[in-house]
C-alpha cells in the first residue's frame, strides 16, 4: 500500500528494520531524512535511494544518547519550513546480561537511547503534527515489552515503556488526524545476529522488511499496536489470560536453556 506521509525521519536507518523502512518509504515517494551515529552507512544507502527513486534524502548523523545529538534531531523535527509528517523511532539497543552485574551505565545508556530519546524526538514532532492536523508517529517496540525479561531488566522495562507511552499518546491525538503506533516485532533478522540461524529455531526469526511493512500500514491505518509474525501475535495474546507468576517461571526456564 501507498502510504500517505510525504516527508520522513528515520532514527536508526543505517541497517535492519531501519534501512528497511527508509527502502519502503523512498519506494513510495517519500521525502526522507534519515539518522544515524555514522555517516558513511548514511551517505550510501542515501545515494541508493536517491538514484533509485528519485527522492530527497537528507543525511542527519547523530548519536541520540548525547545531548548534542538530541539537540540537532529535535532542531530537524521542529523547522517550520521543512516540516516532517512521519516521524519513525527505530533506534535502541539491549545489553545482554544480569542486572547486578553489569555496569550501572549500561541501564542508563539504553533509558537514554531506548526512553528518554522517544520522549523528547516524539515531543518535538508532535505539536507540529497536530497544528497541521495530519501525521504519524511510529515508535518500534518489542515484544520484549510484555513480558518479564531476566537477562535484559532495562532493554525489556524500557519496551514496556515505549509501547505504553504510545497507546497513551495515540489515545490522546484521537481524532485529530495523527497517528501514532508501537511496533513490536520479535526476533528479527538485520543482518548482524540470527542471519544464520536455520530448522526449527528459525521460525522464530522476523524479516526486516516485512516487520518494516507491517509497521507502515499500521500507522498509516491507525492502528495503535502492530504484532508482526504469526508466532509473536499468539504469545502476545498469551500474556492477556496467563498469570504474571506463571510468565515469570517461564521466562526464567527459557533463559536457563
Amino acid at each position: 500500500m501507498r502510504h500517505a506521509y510525504q516527508t520522513a525521519l528515520i532514527t536508526g536507518a543505517s541497517r535492519g528494520i531501519g534501512e528497511s523502512l527508509a527502502r519502503r518509504l523512498a519506494d513510495d515517494g517519500s521525502d526522507l531524512v534519515i539518522l544515524a551515529r555514522r555517516a558513511e552507512p548514511l551517505e550510501v544507502l542515501a545515494a541508493t535511494l536517491r538514484s533509485a527513486h528519485q527522492v530527497s534524502v537528507e543525511v542527519l548523523t547523530a548519536d541520540l544518547a548525547t545531548p548534542a545529538g538530541l539537540a540537532a534531531a529535535e532542531a530537524r523535527l521542529t523547522d517550520p519550513d521543512r516540516p516532517i509528517e512521519l516521524l519513525v523511532n527505530n533506534a535502541g539497543f539491549g545489553s545482554p546480561g544480569a542486572f547486578a552485574d553489569r555496569p550501572a551505565a549500561s541501564a542508563e545508556d539504553q533509558i537514554r537511547l531506548n526512553v528518554t530519546a522517544v520522549v523528547r524526538l516524539t515531543h518535538a514532532a508532535l505539536p507540529g503534527m497536530l497544528t497541521r492536523g495530519h501525521g504519524g508517529v511510529l515508535n518500534v517496540s518489542s515484544v520484549a515489552g510484555f513480558f518479564p525479561s531476566p537477562g535484559a531488566a532495562a532493554y525489556g522495562a524500557s519496551k514496556a515503556f515505549v509501547t505504553s507511552f504510545s497507546e497513551s499518546l495515540a489515545a490522546e491525538v484521537r481524532g485529530r488526524g495523527v497517528h501514532v503506533t508501537a511496533l513490536c516485532p520479535g526476533f528479527t533478522r538485520t543482518g548482524l545476529r540470527g542471519s544464520s540461524v536455520s530448522g526449527a529455531a528459525g521460525l522464530a526469526w522476523l524479516d526486516a522488511d516485512k516487520v518494516a511493512g507491517a509497521g507502515l500500514e499500521a500507522v498509516a491505518a491507525g492502528r495503535v499496536l502492530s504484532v508482526p509474525g504469526a508466532q509473536y501475535k499468539s504469545v502476545v495474546s498469551l500474556t492477556r489470560v496467563v498469570p504474571r507468576a506463571v510468565l515469570r517461571s517461564a521466562a526464567t526456564a527459557m533463559r536457563r536453556t
